[in-house]
Order: C-alpha cells, then structure tokens, then sequence
C-alpha cells in the first residue's frame, strides 16, 4: 500500500511571505469566480492550510518577541 500524501503538504516548508503571497492569490481567484464548484473548494481548503500556516508563523514571532522583552527586562 502507498503512502497517502497530504495534499497541502508543500505549505509546511512555507515561509510566512511566501505563504501570504499565495494565500492572497487564491483569494483573487475566489473573488474573480468563474471556477467550478471542485476547483473552488480546492483553493479554499488551500487557502485555509495557507492562513494557518500563515498563523504558526505569526504565533512564532510574537512568542520569540516576548522572550526578546523578559531576557531586556531582566538583564536592565
């Protein structure tokens, strides 16, 4: 039996601009329409794995950010 891949396994290796870059093109093709109903779905899904991605990174720096204001804090 083959291993099942993750259909949006790609965004994993995503950086945040590059993820952001794509997410907002998948919401430019949703809003233009004219995509069928399978396709549609397909950005949305991708364009949900994108935003969370997107998230992750977001939730990194504002974690790394803090540690970068308690060391400040403690060493001043």
């Amino acid at each position: 039996m083959a291993a099942e891949t993750k259909p949006n396994a790609d965004i994993d290796a995503l950086s945040y601009e590059d993820a952001r870059e794509q997410l907002v093109g998948i919401v430019g093709r949703l809003e233009a329409g004219g995509a069928s109903l399978e396709e549609s779905l397909a950005l949305w899904e991708r364009g949900e794995a994108l935003a969370k991605r997107c998230e992750q990174w977001l939730e990194g720096a504002r974690k790394r950010l803090s540690a970068a204001r308690d060391q400040a804090a403690q060493d001043g």
